[in-house]
């Protein structure tokens, strides 16, 4: 009982330091929690992440509605997306429905059915359908044109700096990129790649948010060997071929 009192209350040198210093003391001694080393929490937010990813996943994925399909945050609409998605392909791929023909057809149906309805709304008591106006707001458009020529303006950047004769290593990773996309065109037609595409957005990003510790700690140890796998090349193979000028010209 003694011991436990002589815990919860200070002790006769902190009274007598607190009279002599002043509140000061009793803060200071309260700010040294600051000193103490970082806990396991803060340790965790500084281990290595795939990419070199310091937000979570839901943000790397634009946040919003889309990253919370893609993360089946609301698992009804991410299963009728897919769902969607799925049907979509079966009409293009297993039932070899074409595009233009299948918009042809919907519009077709939609228009009869609207007509004939506006018409038959004389003879029977129902009101006559309402039809909204649509309109592309010239904001969203210019948005979107914005966008797109922001990306197409970086990628003919990335190319330039490519063919410069500087980034051999960027060079070897843009060659091996499309080499993959060469063979994996030649194995799918183009709407079944969409769709496998499409369905890995729904199954990975929900798979590595669940288990992203064990992925990148895999991911490191292979990042490792592969920089070391590199590092070999490069100074028996990539370091004696001939390069283009080191320097660049910099703009007043």
């Amino acid at each position: 009982m003694a011991d436990h009192a002589g815990d919860s209350e200070p002790s006769l040198m902190e009274k007598v330091a607190e009279k002599i210093h002043g509140p000061e003391f009793s803060s200071s001694s309260s700010d040294s929690d600051d000193d103490k080393p970082p806990t396991v929490g803060s340790v965790k937010s500084r281990v290595w992440r795939l990419f070199g990813r310091e937000v979570p996943v839901h943000k790397v994925l634009g946040g919003g509605k889309p990253a919370d399909i893609f993360l089946w945050r609301d698992k009804k609409v991410s299963a009728g997306v897919l769902g969607v998605a799925t049907a979509i392909w079966i009409l293009f791929e297993l039932m070899e429905y074409h595009l233009i023909t299948l918009v042809c057809h919907i519009l077709i149906l939609s228009l009869a059915i609207i007509f004939l309805w506006a018409n038959a709304s004389i003879f029977i008591t129902k009101s006559p359908p309402n039809i909204p106006e649509v309109h592309l707001p010239e904001k969203c458009v210019l948005e979107v044109a914005s966008a797109l020529r922001f990306e197409a303006n970086r990628g003919l950047a990335l190319l330039r700096e490519i063919a410069s004769g500087r980034e051999l290593k960027k060079l070897l990773a843009f060659i091996a990129g499309l080499w993959v996309v060469s063979m994996v065109g030649s194995w799918f037609n183009f709407v079944t790649l969409i769709y496998i595409t499409f369905v890995l957005l729904h199954t990975i990003p929900v798979f590595y948010e669940k288990y992203e510790d064990q992925v990148d700690s895999f991911a490191e140890k292979v990042m490792a060997e592969i920089k070391k796998q590199y590092a070999v090349l490069d100074e028996k193979v990539l370091s004696k071929i001939p390069r283009g000028p080191l320097k660049d010209k910099k703009k007043d």
